[in-house]
């Protein structure tokens, strides 16, 4: 064995094979088995460490996981999808639904109904009789089992016993982990399932050397189930597949290398590697992509909240949807009441004018004004008139179909509805709507009352319906799309909405649909519902309209948030977020890292950037400071993790919704990994896992005479342990203690808002304030 100093000189190999000698080959063969059995059977400690650690990290995350006995903070979304899940009704919502059906696994188990719907924070589930502690106790499982994860990864990286207790004891004692698993979230799952996916790909790599075996197709289609999960309990899964697909890019370029070390491979064999990859970690990720939401459509047969979200082609497929039930078909001269889709709004109108000029000085038409409005009124009620008349003696009867043009006339002014180009009130690039009298609407500004009915998905000349008939309404000489949103106009509108026309005619904004025929008399023939029959609509249809659905509204979380915060504040932990307080006994939960154990880690971070920035340096000006082994070791491993937490964390910057602190955990995860690594190359000798491939300096000279474990192409990584030296692993052990103490010490201090009591005194909260924390009962 060699031990290379930090300057990089080693010392002379003992026991080195003679170039000769066959026997001195079989010797060092042998001697070579002997030391691998030596070292599996002296990994005990790490044995003893783990089983310590996950103890531990069981004991952090389900002490006191009954309290509180209320619901806190996003609960309200995850126990209420569980419950939704568990009476078969339809929900929508932005994330994917494997982290949300383990939560309805877990109801199930128990014999819970579904009955409660957590409506609001502080709802007692005590009162409620709902089984709260089964459904913390999943994401309390899977957190506690990602310490150990962690741990593993450092384990099969290679790396010493101080850096792997290290790396997890970030992970085990922090706050952030801890209180984000103690409660009924996602992010419990989705950081396991990164993590595992991290260990299961270190696990495959270190099988390059015997590719298409087993124990290689196992941890690959591992790695590949485990990146499904990721994905498929939140979208910045994929964060963890581009991690784990630069890793796979670069053994796919290494491979493709016509001077590899192993020996060049021929395109076919190149192609059966490219072809395995893109299976285990491509193919196999989407096809358990996809079956989650199969289950989901499976179970969610009943109509429920999320119908609106869809069309109505996706609404029949649900049993008792109000919108199929209801739908009525409608005749032209009927009166009929609009509603904007996602804002609910009515299509309004009253006899005040807009003002001659906005507060920008553009100046209106000064036209009737047309607004949105929350409320039924009869000044909601339109009637709706062909754009050509029909004979006298045959004006029933008539159904209004998609494509036609038609006009709209407002009831109770008796005015026509029209758009023309003059510039809204809010936006100069959209159209004002308005409406005219008779003379003018039959005169000179006829073509500006003619409208187009386009109903979405409809094939052909299909019937116009109220409830089920989702409409874009397009004027029909300027192509513009009547559309509202949620911004109110002055007190002149009586802060009603804004209707303008909307020149992107495509935006799915641009949606209504008919509420009310108020024309027709309740004993009505068409008033009388028939029995309607489920539709079934093929799954990938579904599951197309439903991502749609999904990635809009999640691109439109923009709204503030009182306890959001941005990605530069994530790794100095400058603000958490308030989960959940209790006056009376000043008790609280405040979500927030450990700040000793962040700003160890990120602190690190830095330091790996500037070592690696050194080392560049130096070798461009012809100093080499490391040898190939350590730098290897430096770049491929401790980079990967490094990579990990700049592709958990950079591309936040990117995103313009709504964040929290919460979505920094895979990449602080990521950053423990950093910690331990980047602590044993500092006060290690050589942090480098030494490989001896006797076979291959001897190639053409031992022919078949090796034995099993020292054969041609095999490689044997020496434990950690073996390769530093007495004063090496001395240093490293008092740092590591140095480390840990520490981040005890500050997750103990902050522990009380991490569980929820005990109730802390004014003066012990502001001691807890260190960057100004925004905490209750500060006074």
């Amino acid at each position: 064995m060699s031990v290379r100093q930090k300057s990089g000189q080693a010392t002379k190999k003992a026991g080195s094979p003679s170039q000769n000698s066959l026997e001195n080959v079989k010797d060092e063969i042998q001697g070579l088995q002997q030391s691998a059995k030596s070292a599996i059977s002296s990994e005990w400690d790490y044995k003893l460490a783990l089983f310590i650690i996950t103890t531990i990290a069981f004991v952090t995350r389900f002490w006191g996981i009954n309290h509180p006995n209320e619901v806190v903070f996003d609960e309200v979304h995850f126990g209420k999808f569980a419950s939704y899940y568990l009476q078969r009704t339809y929900f929508f919502d932005v994330h994917p639904p494997f982290g949300k059906l383990l939560f309805a696994l877990m109801g199930w188990f128990v014999g819970y109904d579904g009955h409660f719907h957590f409506d609001n924070i502080g709802d007692s589930y005590i009162k409620n009789n709902v089984p709260y502690v089964a459904f913390r106790a999943m994401p309390a499982l899977l957190g506690a089992l990602t310490v150990p994860t962690v741990f593993l990864i450092m384990w099969e990286s290679g790396y010493t016993l101080p850096a792997a207790i290290v790396a997890s004891g970030l992970v085990l004692f922090d706050n952030a982990h801890i209180g984000q698993t103690r409660l009924i979230l996602l992010d419990a799952t989705l950081v396991f399932a990164m993590s595992v996916s991290v260990l299961s790909y270190v696990r495959f790599y270190k099988m390059r050397h015997e590719p298409f075996g087993r124990k290689w197709w196992k941890w690959l289609l591992l790695t590949g189930v485990a990146l499904s999960c990721v994905i498929s309990t939140k979208y910045v899964g994929v964060f963890t597949f581009f991690t784990i697909g630069s890793a796979v890019a670069l053994d796919l370029w290494g491979l493709l290398d016509i001077n590899r070390k192993g020996g060049a491979l021929s395109l076919p064999q190149f192609g059966k590697h490219f072809a395995a990859r893109v299976t285990g970690l491509i193919v196999v990720p989407f096809l358990f992509y996809l079956f989650w939401f199969q289950v989901h459509f499976a179970i969610l047969y009943r109509s429920g909240p999320g119908d609106d979200f869809m069309s109505p082609e996706f609404q029949e497929t649900l049993s008792d949807n109000i919108m199929t039930a209801n739908s009525v078909g409608i005749d032209y001269f009927d009166s009929i009441t609009m509603r904007h889709k996602e804002t609910k709004t009515y299509l309004h109108s009253h006899p005040d004018r807009y003002p001659l000029r906005y507060e920008d000085g553009r100046v209106s038409s000064q036209g009737q004004q047309v607004t949105g409005y929350p409320f039924n009124d009869t000044n909601n009620h339109w009637q709706i008139l062909p754009a050509q008349p029909f004979p006298e003696d045959k004006l029933s009867g008539h159904r209004v179909k998609s494509g036609d043009l038609i006009r709209l006339r407002h009831i109770v002014t008796d005015t026509y509805l029209l758009s023309h180009d003059v510039a809204s009130p809010y936006y100069p690039t959209n159209q004002e709507f308005t409406t005219v009298p008779l003379e003018q609407a039959d005169g000179d500004r006829f073509n500006d009352t003619l409208f187009e009915l386009r109903i979405e998905g409809a094939k052909g000349k299909s019937d116009f319906k109220s409830m089920s008939s989702h409409f874009k309404l397009i004027h029909h000489p300027t192509k513009v799309a009547m559309w509202t949103h949620t911004s109110p106009l002055p007190d002149w509108a009586y802060k009603q909405a804004e209707i303008n026309g909307n020149k992107n005619v495509q935006q799915t904004s641009n949606i209504w649909y008919v509420d009310e025929i108020p024309s027709i008399p309740a004993d009505s023939e068409r008033s009388k519902k028939e029995p309607r029959k489920i539709k079934h609509v093929p799954f990938l249809k579904k599951y197309f309209e439903l991502q749609r659905a999904i990635f809009f509204h999640n691109n439109a979380l923009t709204s503030s948030h009182p306890y959001s915060s941005q990605p530069i504040h994530w790794p100095f932990l400058l603000r958490g977020v308030s989960f959940w307080t209790q006056n009376d006994t000043r008790q609280q939960i405040y979500f927030l890292g450990n700040p000793v154990g962040w700003w160890i880690a990120s602190s690190l971070l830095a330091v790996f950037a500037g070592i690696v920035g050194a080392d560049q340096l130096s070798q461009r000006r012809g100093v080499d400071s490391l040898d190939e082994r350590t730098r290897s070791r430096f770049y491929n491993s401790t980079g990967f993790f490094f990579l990990a937490w700049a592709a958990h964390y950079l591309p936040f910057y990117l995103m313009g919704r709504q964040l929290f602190l919460h979505h920094y955990l895979p990449a602080h995860l990521a950053s423990a990994l950093v910690t331990g690594a980047l602590l044993e190359f500092i006060f290690s000798l050589d942090p480098v896992a030494l490989e001896e491939n006797v076979d291959a300096k001897l190639a053409g000279k031992v022919g078949n005479a090796s034995k099993k474990g020292g054969g041609p192409g095999t490689k044997r990584v020496v434990p950690a342990k073996e390769r530093i030296g007495g004063n090496g692993m001395l240093a490293l052990w008092g740092a590591a203690g140095v480390v840990m103490t520490l981040v005890i010490g500050g997750w103990y201090f902050f522990l009380p808002l991490t569980y929820g009591k005990p109730g802390l005194s004014a003066a012990e909260v502001v001691r807890r304030k260190w960057l100004g924390y925004d905490l209750h009962f500060a006074k």
